[in-house]
């Protein structure tokens, strides 16, 4: 469900990592990275409006992640402080994909491609993104 009250889109996250996210030498841990990028679409969305609870109450409709591409070209370390950027590159009817980056200052951490799907959360079934919504998402895309 979208809300008429928007706030600001965040084109990015500010995550600190913590001993939680880390293996025993201090390094992040591979899968913390996909924790991260989740927070930063959760916002994104947030900041387009989107309630993700009531758009599943209302709607019926989840988003998933069909399917991701990831470099780990650096590694993030305790106590960093890093940013988790969202990028829409594109918006189907029932499905968008988005570019993710997470940086420490000037560096580039992480880099991943993530296909998002649009599915009925009774059954998981693919359905159709509502047409607001659509407009919504379609508005966050940059022009080439």
């Amino acid at each position: 469900m979208i809300s008429e009250s928007r706030i600001p889109n965040p084109q990015s996250l500010v995550v600190r990592v913590y001993w939680e996210d880390t293996d025993a030498g201090g390094v992040v841990y591979h899968a913390q990275y996909l924790a991260f990028m989740e927070r930063a679409r959760s916002e994104w969305l947030r900041g387009l409006g989107v309630e993700q609870t009531a758009l599943r109450e209302a709607e019926d409709l989840v988003f998933v992640v069909r399917g991701m591409e990831l470099d780990f070209l650096a590694p993030a370390r305790l106590d960093d402080q890093l940013s988790v950027s969202v990028r829409l590159l594109q918006c189907r009817g029932a499905s968008f994909t988005l570019a993710q980056r997470i940086e420490r200052g000037d560096a580039l951490l992480v880099e991943a491609k993530v296909r998002i799907a649009a599915v009925r959360a009774s059954d998981f079934r693919p359905c159709p993104i509502a047409d607001t919504l659509l407009a919504r998402l379609r508005s966050q895309m940059e022009s080439s």
